[in-house]
């Protein structure tokens, strides 16, 4: 069990519990409730629930004040558990009833203390979650916020570096949760540094001007006349709005490429992909000194070579170089998938924790495919340059980054060097 609660927060842990794919217990008439991740044994550790972590976001932003059963209308009533496709109910002895969710989140519903409601799904990722955090009260949002000191201390001054990409980057509502999600890490004493892509904006551009986008092993191929609008869009476009939302979240940031400082010296990859290329070094002194100042530094993927062509870097793979050149703790890539998945087709085979080792094998073996290569990959030379962790998420999940970042059992698949999850 991650923690043992009050009886004030039983019924919000276990109607949460089921939204980020955990089981909440509530034992009757004790007041006491346990919420335990997929994989982890049933005993009591002090760290954090999982429901609590993701509800910072919520004592962070505010919300609206509305009454609990009016937040889960799908509830029956006491000891009541709906079966949501996603999610399913299992008895517990002692216990009533508790909600389990599967790797995706949906629904669940706890007994505490005699009464119990259930969280209606959606059809947009992590909907439930936001139902929930949606019937938090101020009493609840204190609590959740003294739940996550210990990981407060755990990263304050520790470095974060977030891939920021893919939907996340196109849905206005997606986009501000990021954003004020990056903004409340850093305001906890977190040292976070954004990588960006722009995929979808780049596509809309090279559409608008007639040129159709395409792809090599998950590389953009690169003309010279793809390259102008990828500079443009990245650095001039995407970079600057990302740097607006942050100060409008309230945080402070200087936007960046790699051609700046010289933070990033790129080599061409060949000849079949055109202007695109790979790490040939890093100098962080530029971020560095950026983030020693309070800001939140902001970096697009593209760098110049040693001619000063510029290049078009795959977004992840400048993420994992800086994160090693910085010594950071963590890599954090967000993308539009729940993780590595053994099966592309089924979300249920979601990799949740892998080595170094099985990282590399699951490349070869044909595993990973596509756009997940790249990822992956550059996860693992990350961990092999000294990266604590690398983790890759679902960008598209409500607070996807709190729960990576302030919970044990996170949301998406975690690459350690010795597989440690």
């Amino acid at each position: 069990m991650n923690e043992w609660v009050s009886e004030r927060a039983c019924e919000l842990a276990g109607t949460m519990a089921g939204a980020v794919g955990c089981v909440c217990v509530c034992v009757r008439g004790t007041g006491r409730v346990g919420v335990a991740g997929p994989r982890r044994a049933w005993a009591p550790a002090p760290s954090m629930a999982p429901a609590s972590a993701s509800a910072l976001a919520s004592a962070w932003g505010g919300g609206p004040r509305r009454p609990l059963a009016a937040a889960f209308p799908g509830g029956r009533g006491v000891g009541g558990v709906q079966d949501l496709g996603i999610g399913r109910g299992v008895r517990v002895p002692g216990g009533g009833r508790a909600g389990q969710a599967g790797m995706v989140r949906g629904g669940a519903a706890a007994d505490a203390g005699g009464a119990a409601a259930s969280v209606g799904g959606g059809s947009e990722p992590g909907a439930a979650l936001v139902n929930a955090l949606e019937a938090l009260t101020p009493y609840d949002k204190v609590e959740v916020l003294t739940e996550a000191l210990p990981y407060m201390r755990k990263f304050a001054g520790k470095t974060l570096v977030v891939k920021y990409g893919g939907a996340a980057m196109k849905d206005p509502r997606l986009k501000k949760r990021v954003i004020d999600d990056v903004v409340l890490l850093s305001y906890m004493g977190m040292r976070i540094v954004l990588v960006h892509g722009g995929g979808p904006e780049i596509n809309s551009w090279l559409g608008k001007v007639g040129i159709e986008p395409q792809f090599r092993n998950g590389l953009r191929v690169t003309d010279a006349d793809t390259m102008e609008v990828v500079e443009m869009v990245l650095v001039g476009k995407v970079n600057k709005e990302i740097v607006s939302l942050i100060h409008q979240a309230g945080g402070s940031s200087i936007g960046i490429c790699g051609k700046d400082g010289q933070t990033i010296l790129a080599r061409q990859i060949g000849n079949d992909i055109g202007f695109v290329g790979e790490v040939a070094r890093t100098n962080t002194r530029l971020i560095d000194k950026l983030v020693e100042e309070g800001y939140i530094p902001v970096v697009a993927s593209v760098a110049d070579d040693a001619s000063g062509q510029a290049l078009n870097i795959n977004a992840d793979t400048v993420a994992g170089e800086i994160a090693a050149g910085l010594g950071a703790e963590k890599l954090i890539l967000m993308t539009d998938v729940t993780g590595v998945l053994t099966d592309k087709n089924d979300v249920n085979s979601l990799v949740r924790s892998a080595s170094i080792r099985d990282g590399r094998a699951m490349i070869e073996d044909g595993t990973v495919q596509g756009g997940m290569i790249p990822k992956v990959q550059c996860c693992i030379r990350s961990i092999a340059q000294g990266v604590k962790a690398a983790h890759i998420i679902d960008g598209r999940q409500p607070h996807s980054l709190l729960l990576e970042v302030l919970t044990n059992d996170g949301t998406g698949t975690m690459i350690t060097e010795d597989d440690r999850r």
